[in-house]
């Protein structure tokens, strides 16, 4: 079972940027597609990006296409989601989750569909 723990949160002004990382426990972290999900207060969890099992394969919100990136290391078992211009519709907190992939490249991008989370991180954008 995969334990995820993610970092980087933190307190920016609009424009800037903030590098949340997410690190895994276990040895099977290249067999799972990963994504980032965000919470804001009185919101469903959204979807954010998510990586395919290899790193090749990427999705992202129409929210943060071109500002965000999505990236892992399979041999430090970390995911880290690259966050840039930020605006204050950004502030949420931010969740990493793990989906267990026995073959093929399926990425999933619903919360329900993933079988582990992280505690979260929060990130605040002020104007």
């Amino acid at each position: 079972q995969a334990q995820l723990v993610e970092s980087g949160g933190g307190l920016v002004q609009a424009g800037g940027s903030l590098r949340l990382s997410c690190a895994a426990s276990g040895r099977t972290f290249s067999s799972y597609a990963m994504g980032w999900f965000r919470q804001a207060p009185g919101k469903e969890r959204e979807f954010i990006a998510a990586i395919n099992r290899s790193g090749v394969r990427k999705y992202y919100a129409d929210a943060v296409t071109g500002r965000f990136t999505i990236s892992r290391d399979n041999a430090k078992n970390t995911v880290v989601l690259q966050m840039n211009s930020l605006k204050p519709e950004d502030t949420a907190v931010y969740y990493c989750a793990g989906k267990a992939i026995a073959f093929g490249d399926y990425i999933p991008r619903l919360p329900l569909s993933y079988d582990y989370w992280g505690q979260g991180t929060q990130v605040t954008v002020s104007s």
